[in-house]
């Protein structure tokens, strides 16, 4: 940790004087306003500020900037927009109203609490004078689940904290998300955390109530901007997400935050972003607070170049490493291949490179996919014999919005594929995790996936999905390791030949969910759900399972079990 913050101080004396006069905070992950921009990238088609963009979630500055052009289009008769979307727009300049150039009048609520809170209708207390702007927030989300022939107690969801953001004299912005959970998931996310000692998408927890687990979720981040705006600095203690697809073979928001500083450079066609990461490798104690947890590390490379105004194409590199606590500056270079500084270091760390593109069609479709290339030999992959170090992943996906000349009836496809032992290492530290979690996908490795959704907003308050997730895996063993278990080494594999996708013993999957989400007030949802998943394997023992859920939350994404 303690080199990314001499970094940060460094680099803040050294280019404060080139500070330029509108720093912005981010989007949170998963925001509300994610499906809208995506919307609106495919209907916008050639907009470079949306198109240029891979590493998620957009900051406010550039959501509201997309969102007023949409507009402007939309009153000259240029752009059609539902009264959905209308309403969509309208919220996302609401809860970023620091950046709105135009009339905030609608902004203000009919009625303030003392004057003093609620004067607007996205924030319960909010202060916008000459140089300096505040927004505080309650968080809350409760929810109670049935599963289905479960003798267990019953499931829920008990989070409740505040969130905040700000700005300082347009030279700085800071927030922060702070919550406390109490949760008992479904049986299979209860099965999962004792198989990984970890709750998916966090980190430290304590049991509560025997099966149940609570935990704090605290994430935040400072940001500042730079010559002109075409730096933008972010250092804090978040997650990320790279990719346009619903999964990333990358990385994901899927596991818990990391300490990170991040530097994303934006000029003409170029999106270029930098990310040195503080992570925590596998552990057996981790939720035990007695043990100071070891240390790894990882950096991160991703270039975005707008190759034409309808199709961007990316490049991504990531290597991740120990060094006893302490890390290797070599990779501080922001501008040398990460590969190539591996290979100086005596090819010691565990390097991934990739490829990525999306493509907007028609004004209506998004095409788009990744392929990530952990460890790769032509000969072996042409003579066809399941070669154990052929280690690579595939991505494809397309979006089609207002399907069928529906208005706001949204579809998406995607298939994910990726073969056995990627991600892994030979040693039990530079695999690409992060406590006890991978950083890309859930499933890990050795396995196929095909995704589908279909999203309704019928009208403005209320949205309805369904989702469909079908995979099949390779199953390790007590005595065999496939390539599914990234945390294992790749040094203990059964044999070097043989491995086709998916290896070993086969485990099926279906994860289907039908949600409904109504809007009562803004950022206030009442949601309810079913969700199906099965799971059939000779391997394993789990059994199927029905899980209803009723929900109320509050200026927070909903949580989800889709693995």
């Amino acid at each position: 940790m303690q080199f990314i913050v001499k970094t940060v101080v460094g680099l803040s004396i050294a280019i404060f004087p080139l500070i330029s006069w509108s720093q912005s905070t981010y989007l949170p992950q998963s925001n509300k306003h994610q499906p809208f921009l995506d919307r609106l990238e495919i209907m916008l088609q050639r907009n470079l500020e949306l198109n240029v963009e891979t590493a998620k979630s957009l900051n406010r500055r550039t959501a509201v900037k997309v969102s007023e052009y949409a507009d402007s289009l939309s009153k000259a008769g240029a752009l059609q927009l539902s009264k959905v979307d209308q309403y969509n727009l309208q919220s996302v300049l609401m809860n970023s109203s620091e950046w709105v150039q135009g009339d905030k009048s609608g902004f203000e609520s009919r009625k303030s609490l003392w004057n003093t809170f609620y004067k607007t209708k996205a924030n319960l207390f909010e202060v916008d004078e000459k140089d300096f702007y505040l927004a505080v927030n309650p968080v809350f989300q409760g929810q109670l689940s049935e599963e289905t022939d479960y003798n267990g107690k019953r499931q829920f969801l008990n989070t409740k904290g505040v969130a905040f953001r700000g700005l300082i004299a347009n030279r700085l912005g800071f927030s922060a998300y702070l919550v406390d959970n109490q949760e008992r998931g479904p049986l299979f996310m209860q099965q999962r955390i004792a198989q990984y000692n970890a709750v998916p998408g966090v980190g430290f927890y304590k049991r509560y109530q025997e099966t149940g687990v609570d935990y704090f979720d605290a994430r935040g981040s400072i940001n500042f901007s730079a010559v002109k705006n075409y730096l933008d600095f972010q250092f804090g203690y978040d997650k990320m997400f790279v990719g346009n697809g619903y999964r990333s073979l990358f990385l994901s928001d899927f596991g818990n935050s990391y300490l990170f500083l991040k530097i994303s450079t934006r000029i003409w066609k170029f999106n270029y972003t930098n990310v040195w990461m503080e992570l925590t490798p596998q552990t057996i104690r981790i939720n035990q607070g007695n043990k100071l947890l070891d240390k790894k590390y990882a950096a991160i490379r991703h270039l975005s170049l707008q190759a034409t105004q309808w199709l961007n194409v990316g490049l991504f590199e990531a290597v991740t490493f120990g060094r006893k606590n302490h890390f290797d500056f070599t990779y501080l270079n922001p501008v040398i291949f990460l590969r190539v500084s591996e290979q100086q270091n005596g090819s010691s760390d565990n390097a991934i490179v990739g490829f990525d593109f999306k493509a907007n069609v028609a004004k209506k479709l998004q095409f788009y996919g990744q392929v990530m290339l952990d460890e790769f030999v032509q000969k072996e992959l042409r003579a066809g014999n399941g070669w154990w170090g052929n280690k690579f992943g595939l991505q494809l996906g397309a979006k089609y919005v207002n399907a069928f000349k529906v208005n706001n009836l949204d579809l998406q496809g995607e298939v994910n594929l990726v073969r056995p032992f990627s991600y892994t290492h030979y040693d039990s530290v530079a695999n690409y995790t992060h406590y006890n979690q991978p950083l890309a996908h859930p499933l890990g490795a050795n396995f196929v996936e095909a995704i589908g959704i279909v999203r309704y907003q019928p009208i403005p308050r209320l949205t309805t999905s369904a989702r469909l997730i079908l995979w099949k895996q390779g199953v390790d063993t007590a005595n065999s390791n496939v390539g599914s278990d990234i945390f294992k080494m790749y040094t203990t594999r059964s044999s070097d030949y043989g491995y086709k996708l998916p290896a070993g013993p086969r485990a099926t999957g279906v994860n289907a969910q039908l949600l409904v989400s109504y809007e009562l007030k803004e950022n206030l949802f009442v949601d309810g759900s079913v969700l199906v998943r099965k799971l059939s394997s000779d391997a394993i023992t789990e059994r199927n399972a029905s899980y209803f859920t009723l929900g109320l939350r509050l200026n927070m994404n909903r949580r989800e079990y889709d693995y």
